[in-house]
Protein backbone atom coordinates (compact mmCIF):
# COMPACT_ATOMS: atom_id res chain seq x y z
CA UNK A 1 0.00 0.00 0.00
CA UNK A 2 1.03 3.62 -0.22
CA UNK A 3 3.12 4.77 2.72
CA UNK A 4 4.91 7.91 1.52
CA UNK A 5 3.03 10.65 -0.33
CA UNK A 6 4.83 13.39 -2.26
CA UNK A 7 2.81 16.61 -2.37
CA UNK A 8 4.05 19.58 -4.42
CA UNK A 9 2.60 22.96 -3.40
CA UNK A 10 3.12 26.53 -4.60
CA UNK A 11 1.02 28.71 -2.30
CA UNK A 12 -2.00 29.03 -4.58
CA UNK A 13 -5.57 28.19 -3.59
CA UNK A 14 -5.01 24.79 -5.16
CA UNK A 15 -2.08 24.25 -2.81
CA UNK A 16 -4.32 24.59 0.20
CA UNK A 17 -6.66 21.99 -1.29
CA UNK A 18 -3.64 19.75 -1.96
CA UNK A 19 -2.54 20.12 1.66
CA UNK A 20 -5.94 19.28 3.10
CA UNK A 21 -6.67 16.48 0.62
CA UNK A 22 -3.29 14.82 1.01
CA UNK A 23 -3.46 15.00 4.80
CA UNK A 24 -6.88 13.32 4.76
CA UNK A 25 -5.56 10.65 2.36
CA UNK A 26 -2.41 10.07 4.43
CA UNK A 27 -4.49 9.73 7.58
CA UNK A 28 -6.69 7.08 5.89
CA UNK A 29 -3.67 5.19 4.55
CA UNK A 30 -1.48 5.57 7.61
CA UNK A 31 1.07 7.23 5.32
CA UNK A 32 3.54 10.04 5.80
CA UNK A 33 3.87 13.15 3.61
CA UNK A 34 6.78 14.95 2.05
CA UNK A 35 5.71 18.46 1.14
CA UNK A 36 7.63 19.94 -1.76
CA UNK A 37 8.10 23.39 -3.27
CA UNK A 38 9.80 24.15 -6.60
CA UNK A 39 10.85 27.75 -6.90
CA UNK A 40 11.70 29.16 -10.36
CA UNK A 41 15.31 30.00 -11.06
CA UNK A 42 16.35 33.39 -12.35
CA UNK A 43 17.60 32.19 -15.72
CA UNK A 44 20.46 33.63 -17.68
CA UNK A 45 20.90 37.39 -18.17
CA UNK A 46 19.65 38.74 -21.50
CA UNK A 47 21.79 41.86 -21.68
CA UNK A 48 25.13 43.18 -20.45
CA UNK A 49 23.26 45.43 -18.05
CA UNK A 50 21.52 42.42 -16.50
CA UNK A 51 24.83 40.54 -16.41
CA UNK A 52 26.37 43.30 -14.27
CA UNK A 53 23.78 42.70 -11.56
CA UNK A 54 23.34 38.96 -12.08
CA UNK A 55 25.11 37.82 -8.89
CA UNK A 56 23.05 40.22 -6.79
CA UNK A 57 19.86 39.13 -8.56
CA UNK A 58 20.69 35.46 -7.85
CA UNK A 59 21.19 36.17 -4.14
CA UNK A 60 17.93 38.12 -3.93
CA UNK A 61 16.03 35.40 -5.77
CA UNK A 62 17.54 32.70 -3.58
CA UNK A 63 16.60 34.56 -0.38
CA UNK A 64 13.04 35.21 -1.58
CA UNK A 65 12.62 31.60 -2.71
CA UNK A 66 13.95 30.24 0.58
CA UNK A 67 11.63 32.48 2.60
CA UNK A 68 8.55 31.59 0.51
CA UNK A 69 9.25 27.85 0.54
CA UNK A 70 9.92 27.71 4.30
CA UNK A 71 6.77 29.68 5.14
CA UNK A 72 4.58 27.54 2.90
CA UNK A 73 6.05 24.24 4.07
CA UNK A 74 5.79 25.33 7.70
CA UNK A 75 2.08 25.95 7.21
CA UNK A 76 1.72 22.51 5.61
CA UNK A 77 3.66 20.92 8.48
CA UNK A 78 1.40 22.56 11.06
CA UNK A 79 -1.71 21.24 9.32
CA UNK A 80 -0.24 17.74 9.12
CA UNK A 81 0.81 17.80 12.78
CA UNK A 82 -2.67 18.89 13.84
CA UNK A 83 -4.05 15.84 12.02
CA UNK A 84 -1.41 13.51 13.47
CA UNK A 85 0.26 12.86 10.11
CA UNK A 86 4.05 12.48 9.87
CA UNK A 87 5.53 15.22 7.69
CA UNK A 88 8.85 16.18 6.16
CA UNK A 89 9.60 18.84 3.59
CA UNK A 90 11.96 19.67 0.79
CA UNK A 91 12.38 22.53 -1.65
CA UNK A 92 14.52 23.27 -4.68
CA UNK A 93 15.07 26.01 -7.21
CA UNK A 94 14.80 24.70 -10.75
CA UNK A 95 14.04 25.73 -14.30
CA UNK A 96 11.62 22.89 -15.02
CA UNK A 97 8.84 22.46 -12.47
CA UNK A 98 7.50 19.19 -13.88
CA UNK A 99 10.91 17.56 -14.14
CA UNK A 100 11.83 18.69 -10.62
CA UNK A 101 8.64 17.20 -9.16
CA UNK A 102 9.09 13.84 -10.88
CA UNK A 103 12.80 13.65 -10.12
CA UNK A 104 12.53 14.61 -6.44
CA UNK A 105 9.60 12.29 -5.76
CA UNK A 106 11.57 9.35 -7.12
CA UNK A 107 14.83 10.41 -5.45
CA UNK A 108 13.24 10.80 -2.03
CA UNK A 109 11.64 7.36 -2.33
CA UNK A 110 7.98 8.33 -2.31
CA UNK A 111 5.45 5.84 -3.64
CA UNK A 112 2.74 8.27 -4.82
CA UNK A 113 2.49 11.88 -6.00
CA UNK A 114 -0.62 13.76 -4.88
CA UNK A 115 -1.64 16.84 -6.87
CA UNK A 116 -4.63 19.09 -7.35
CA UNK A 117 -5.81 20.26 -10.75
CA UNK A 118 -8.08 23.06 -11.89
CA UNK A 119 -10.07 20.50 -13.86
CA UNK A 120 -10.26 22.80 -16.89
CA UNK A 121 -10.67 19.92 -19.35
CA UNK A 122 -8.96 19.44 -22.70
CA UNK A 123 -9.51 23.00 -23.97
CA UNK A 124 -8.17 24.55 -20.78
CA UNK A 125 -5.20 22.21 -20.88
CA UNK A 126 -4.50 23.22 -24.46
CA UNK A 127 -4.68 26.94 -23.64
CA UNK A 128 -3.01 26.98 -20.23
CA UNK A 129 -1.04 23.73 -20.03
CA UNK A 130 -1.17 21.39 -17.11
CA UNK A 131 1.62 20.49 -14.73
CA UNK A 132 -0.51 17.61 -13.50
CA UNK A 133 -0.97 16.21 -17.00
CA UNK A 134 2.76 16.46 -17.75
CA UNK A 135 3.66 14.79 -14.47
CA UNK A 136 1.23 11.94 -15.13
CA UNK A 137 2.96 11.42 -18.49
CA UNK A 138 6.51 11.52 -17.09
CA UNK A 139 6.28 9.86 -13.69
CA UNK A 140 6.89 6.20 -13.02
CA UNK A 141 5.01 6.69 -9.75
CA UNK A 142 1.23 6.72 -9.51
CA UNK A 143 -0.26 10.22 -9.43
CA UNK A 144 -3.38 10.76 -7.32
CA UNK A 145 -5.27 13.76 -8.67
CA UNK A 146 -7.66 15.80 -6.54
CA UNK A 147 -10.14 18.23 -8.12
Amino acid sequence: MYQHLFVPVDGSELSHRAMDGSIALAKQLGARITGFVVEPDVGMPHSTEEAKHYAQLLKQNEAANESHAKALLSQFEQRAAAAGVSFSSHHVTAGGVDDAIVSEAEQIGCDMIVMVTHGRGKLGELLFGSHTHKIIQRSKLPVFVLH
